[in-house]
């Protein structure tokens, strides 16, 4: 068995559910039906969100101001080149499309090594747009220029250009994006690899964190009435998952949950504040694992066993796994590493979890009743 390829689009599913309502009353019928539209669409699209909240001179300082040593590394062509511009020059094309290629060889590496706030995320994907002028562009390092002079250079400038092109890909890219497809549900279940980042290392995790709390700030969470439901749709349910529960023992997952939980500290605390059903919960949509204990110097250690992607039969323990946000002492003495495991061989039956059930009666449960 393998995995299947990553989301390289948009995918909608609807179901018509039937279901016996719990509650009966005078107008209640024998049988109830309840539409459910499923939306999928690639991690690396939803990143491009946050980029309505700025312009071209706010985005290439942001940019900027989250460069670690590692990640500096892996744009270092990248940066060797566009730390020689200068805004105020012509622009040429020729050039931006050279920068703009390394500045995406840049993103793609970011994303091997284990980095979330990756963007423009169609620079990792471009799907329908791959090779189009509206992804030949890049932030610029390094402005110390006051905005408003910047703002006033010709058309043609090397910054007007970059500038006009952020413009475009945030109001003919990521705004219809948004309007057509994420505005356009009321519950949401966000999908966090906090596993894979705590694996990394300290810059990933931190770059994580970075990526989501910003995320958060791009929906409209709110109760729907039907005039906002008309007009304003809001999100009224919110689920947050840590993904790949089965790549740590049973006993951990209660820290996986309170580790998500201290990663989203702020943005919890102002959905509960505003009265927003939010629950955090580890899950797999699919178990790769089974749960087993060892016996180790008359100890029962719980363990893992699994295939490994490069097809090797495991019986391991991945280590611990922090309740709280790690300090710095914590990523120097760390002994863990999670595995990445094949899915299980399957018959007809249905596929083995852990939590699914929790997370579908968490987000539609409150509607069969």
């Amino acid at each position: 068995p393998r995995w299947p390829e990553p989301t390289r689009g948009i995918s909608e599913l609807r179901l018509q559910l039937r279901y016996r309502p719990a509650q009966r009353g005078w107008f209640t019928p024998d049988i109830a039906h309840l539409t459910l539209d499923l939306f999928d669409y690639p991690g690396e699209w939803l990143l491009d969100l946050p980029l309505l909240q700025h312009d071209f001179y706010s985005w290439s300082q942001s940019q900027a101001q989250h460069e670690g040593p590692h990640r500096r590394a892996l744009f270092s062509e990248w940066l060797t080149e566009s730390e020689q511009l200068d805004p105020t020059t012509e622009a040429d094309e020729a050039q931006l499309a050279t920068l703009a290629d390394a500045y995406a060889l840049g993103l793609r590496r970011a994303k091997q090594a284990g980095f979330s706030d990756l963007q423009p995320g169609r620079f990792l994907l471009p799907g329908e747009l791959d090779g189009a002028p509206v992804l030949q562009f890049f932030p610029l390092p390094g402005l110390d220029t006051p905005k408003e002079t910047l703002d006033a250079l010709p058309e043609s400038s090397l910054y007007a250009t970059l500038a006009a092109r952020f413009r475009y890909y945030q109001q003919q890219v990521v705004r219809p994006f948004y309007r057509d497809h994420f505005r356009r549900f009321d519950r949401q279940i966000v999908l966090v690899d906090v596993l894979g980042a705590l694996n990394a290392g300290p810059e990933r995790f931190e770059d994580l964190s970075r990526a989501l709390q910003q995320l958060m700030k791009s929906f409209d969470y709110g109760k729907r009435s039907l005039l906002t439901r008309l007009f304003a749709p809001k999100i009224d349910r919110l689920a947050i998952a840590a993904t790949k529960a089965d790549h740590v023992t049973p006993d951990q997952h209660t820290h996986v949950v309170q580790l998500l939980e201290a990663l989203l500290a702020e943005p919890l605390k102002d959905l509960r504040f505003a009265d927003i059903p939010v629950k955090a919960l580890s899950l797999a949509a699919i178990r790769a694992t089974e749960a087993r204990e060892v016996l180790h110097d008359g100890k029962r250690t719980p363990a893992l066993k699994g295939t490994t992607l490069e097809g090797e039969d495991v019986l391991v323990y991945p280590g611990d796994v922090p309740s709280r946000l790690p300090k710095a002492d914590f990523w120097q003495q760390q002994g863990f590493d999670f595995p990445s495991f094949r899915p299980l061989p399957a018959d007809s039956e249905a596929l083995p979890h852990i939590r699914m059930d929790a997370a579908i009666d968490w987000l539609i449960g409150d509607k069969l009743t």
